[in-house]
């Protein structure tokens, strides 16, 4: 270089060097504007897919459907993901990323709108019942009369609701295919453009807002579920059942119209977003000074370096993929974080999906309660743990054998807190003929026939009506024929039962014992093992959650970097096939074997089920999370044996570069020599795995 061009370039770095310290100390605007918009998509999505979780119970009740095909329609939306995450995360990292994650929000709002639909496609919500709707209804109600029993197909053509959770699940499927772009093209985009000690950070707040985003569903599930099915086209009057009852519908349809408009409105930022920003200078090799770096970033030779916008070749893109995804799949340290995670993922979908309707079924609660308590207490003790590990993991300056050592850790420890659970049961709702003996019987077998017994012997009842009320020595029957009432008072909710034959107390002299509307409540120790349960609950999600950034960080970290986008849809494709879609179908099916008593529908048929034996239901649902994870700690332990040899061969590999290039940096003295051989460098090291 002349002397004069070499004043003259010194003068011009040495004028910058102070917009360089300046970038240092804060984001570009764009890349804040880019975190306020993912926050709010992951928000978005986050809210929609906790509400769809929150309305489990409500489906398979207004479907008449089994908890395992409630496990497929949840299912679906990892099947949905399944179609297009490969492609959209090779693909996506290398188009307009913002554009693809908008065009995605678009997508899940409108299947979120589909779920809706089957609402206003099918008729009022029909529940049989033994109770007159008002006083003015004539006759007198005898639930206990000689005849032959009601025709079990009565109505069925026009039930049409048999079918309509298609629309359920199609529109599930929709949510899943604009879901996939969100993550790994969100994370990517971050991790590029971001500062290398702020990244993380940067994710945990991401990853952050969307477990609020749950908080909000549950909440919005709670509400949604106190309010009935068909509101605004009933008398509410004539609505003879409560929410605590196992035949209540909320209106579950209102809230996917409430989150679709929220996700609709996600996608408005991302339009206006650019494709690329500039990549901080410090994430260059730091042999050059930060002058020297800005000079280098500006030259035509380091263009490419960040990130300009230049015609995508698909068919180059095309070419590549298989000896990248090759590339990526020969990672062992990769591989063995998938099936860690893959087995883990299998647990945490299982017990999310279900753990409202194990509330339900075992404390005795309502889905608007199970669901309240859900958002208000358990999910912000995740969110604090996410953030917090985050920020553990800043201040700490884990490296990636601290971040794999801290998440097995917190993972361990709550492993060993949720073994309590088992301890905190309850027993089984006394059910005449279900659970319990009718007075006077010698004992009980878990079939149709034990619904029948002597009082109510001359009385047409049928064995498939569902229809509970609550006898006055604290026992629950399945109907008020089974009770063997012969007549009734009052009307609506406000009805009684009497001279119910089978309502017993030995030794007790009276003669008209009477039965109300609804189940027993459980009460006795069981209310007071509840607050136990929900603090434990609290405090061992905390726990677990702590380990959730440090793990995705290493993620990130154990694979090169131009993988990445590849790597977190290879992750997010093979944690929905193998746990997001198959989990929540096979625990519905364990847990539809705990079921004693079966709803029918009016076609005949088995529907939702009524009643659960809470004892096996509580073994199985806890034995089958916790098993699993048991199994993915053994797969950590080898995976640390990996990590640590690999993390070797990395230093002794930078230590062999690191000596190869003070040796060559010595025998030039100039600057100018220093910057041709960083760039070079950079070129002939573009496949070096990087490190936290």
């Amino acid at each position: 270089m002349k002397p004069i061009e070499k004043t003259t370039a010194n003068n011009w770095m040495l004028d910058n060097s102070l917009h360089s310290s300046a970038e240092k100390s804060s984001c570009h605007p764009n890349l804040k504007m880019f975190l306020a918009a993912l926050s709010f998509a992951y928000f978005a999505k986050a809210l929609s897919g906790s509400y769809m979780k929150s309305t489990i119970t409500q489906l398979e009740r207004r479907f008449d459907i089994p908890s395992y095909l409630i496990g497929i329609i949840d299912g679906s939306f990892e099947i949905g993901n399944l179609l297009v995450i490969a492609f959209v995360s090779y693909f996506g990292a290398k188009l307009h990323r913002p554009k693809i994650i908008a065009l995605g929000c678009v997508l899940m709002s409108f299947g979120t709108f589909l779920i809706a639909m089957p609402h206003f496609l099918i008729g009022s919500y029909k529940i049989h019942t033994a109770v007159r709707p008002s006083l003015n209804s004539s006759g007198v109600l005898s639930p206990c009369s000689p005849g032959p029993p009601e025709s079990a197909v009565t109505g069925c053509e026009q039930e049409s609701s048999v079918s309509m959770w298609i629309y359920v699940f199609l529109g599930n499927v929709l949510r899943g295919i604009g879901e996939t772009p969100v993550q790994p093209l969100g994370i990517s985009y971050i991790d590029d453009y971001a500062r290398s000690e702020n990244a993380a950070v940067y994710i945990g707040c991401v990853q952050t807002i969307s477990v609020i985003g749950p908080v909000f569903g549950y909440l919005l599930g709670s509400l949604c579920a106190k309010i009935y099915v068909d509101v605004g086209n009933v008398d509410m009057e004539t609505v003879t059942i409560t929410p605590g009852d196992a035949r209540w519908v909320g209106a579950w349809w209102l809230g996917y119209i409430v989150t679709g408009v929220v996700t609709l409105t996600s996608a408005v930022p991302f339009w206006f977003l650019p494709k690329s920003l500039p990549v901080p200078v410090e994430k260059h090799d730091s042999s050059c000074s930060s002058e020297q770096a800005r000079f280098i970033r500006d030259s035509p030779r380091m263009q490419h370096k960040f990130r300009q916008e230049e015609p995508a070749d698909l068919h180059q893109m095309a070419k590549d993929f298989i000896p990248t995804l090759k590339s990526l799949l020969g990672n062992p340290v990769y591989i063995l974080y998938l099936c860690v995670t893959i087995i883990q993922f299998n647990s945490l979908i299982g017990m999310v999906t279900y753990k409202p309707k194990y509330i339900e079924q075992h404390y005795g609660l309502s889905a608007s309660k199970a669901n309240f308590l859900m958002g208000i207490i358990n999910i912000p003790a995740v969110a604090l743990g996410m953030f917090s590990g985050g920020l553990l993991m800043k201040n700490c300056k884990m490296g990636i054998m601290g971040a794999a050592k801290f998440a097995f850790g917190t993972s361990l420890l709550g492993y060993f807190l949720s073994l309590f659970f088992f301890a905190m049961g309850c027993e089984n709702a006394k059910v005449a003929g279900v659970t319990a003996p009718y007075i006077g019987a010698e004992s009980l077998s878990h079939q149709e026939r034990s619904l029948f017994s002597e009082c109510n012997w001359g009385c047409s009842c049928s064995r498939r009506e569902w229809d509970p009320v609550c006898g006055s020595n604290g026992i629950t029957y399945v109907s008020p024929c089974l009770a063997g009432c012969t007549a009734s008072s009052g009307s609506g909710r406000n009805t009684v039962f009497e001279n119910c034959r089978c309502v017993t107390v030995p030794d007790a002299l009276l003669v008209n014992l009477t039965a109300s509307l609804g189940q027993c409540p459980r009460g006795g120790s069981c209310e007071h093992v509840f607050p136990y349960f929900l603090a434990l609950s609290v405090l061992s999600s905390f726990i677990i959650s702590l380990g959730g950034t440090p793990g995705f960080m290493l993620l990130i970290r154990c694979i090169k970097p131009e993988l990445k986008s590849l790597a977190l849809g290879i992750h997010t494709l093979a944690t929905r096939t193998l746990a997001g879609i198959p989990a929540p179908i096979y625990f519905g099916a364990i847990i539809d074997s705990t079921c004693l008593q079966w709803g029918y529908k009016p076609c005949g048929g088995k529907g939702a089920c009524r009643i659960y034996n809470t004892s096996a239901y509580r073994i199985v649902y806890l034995g089958l999370t916790l098993g699993l994870r048991t199994v993915s700690f053994f797969l950590c332990i080898l995976g640390f044996a990996v990590l640590k040899r690999q993390i070797k061969m990395e230093e002794r590999s930078t230590l062999a570069t690191g000596n190869t290039e003070q040796e060559s940096l010595k025998k030039d003295e100039n600057s100018s020599g220093q910057c041709e051989q960083f760039i070079l460098a950079l070129n002939s090291n573009s496949d070096r795995e990087t490190r936290l």
